[in-house]
């Protein structure tokens, strides 16, 4: 096998790890977003996440993992969308924001 092929399959493996881990990730952040939506009360919209960043970062035990920040959409009153987020350092939720909820925009007389 030539270095060139072995440098290949090393780089297909690094690869295909890297997928496999991004899918569990994903799962770990949609179960966060979701249980983050029932305690609050609100509608987790669309039932996924969209990954918004993706960069390395040292954990408490200063290794380096990557850290991946996802978007998600909730509604409080059904006709609204809002956004949150759920931060992951490796896979540990370290960060789930779902912000100030607006309020709706009309008055009752």
């Amino acid at each position: 096998m030539s270095s060139f092929e072995l440098a290949a399959l090393i780089l297909l493996c690094l690869l295909g790890w890297f997928w496999l881990d991004s899918i569990k990730v994903r799962e770990l952040g949609i179960q966060a977003a979701r249980s983050a939506c029932r305690r609050e009360g609100v509608q987790f919209l669309d039932e996924t996440v969209s990954i918004s960043s993706l960069r390395l970062a040292r954990d408490a035990d200063g290794r380096l993992r990557l850290r991946r920040v996802y978007d998600f959409e909730f509604s409080a009153s059904g006709d609204d969308r809002q956004r949150g987020s759920v931060m992951l350092l490796g896979s540990e939720v370290t960060m789930l924001d779902i912000g100030p909820r607006r309020t709706p925009d009309f008055t009752v007389h």
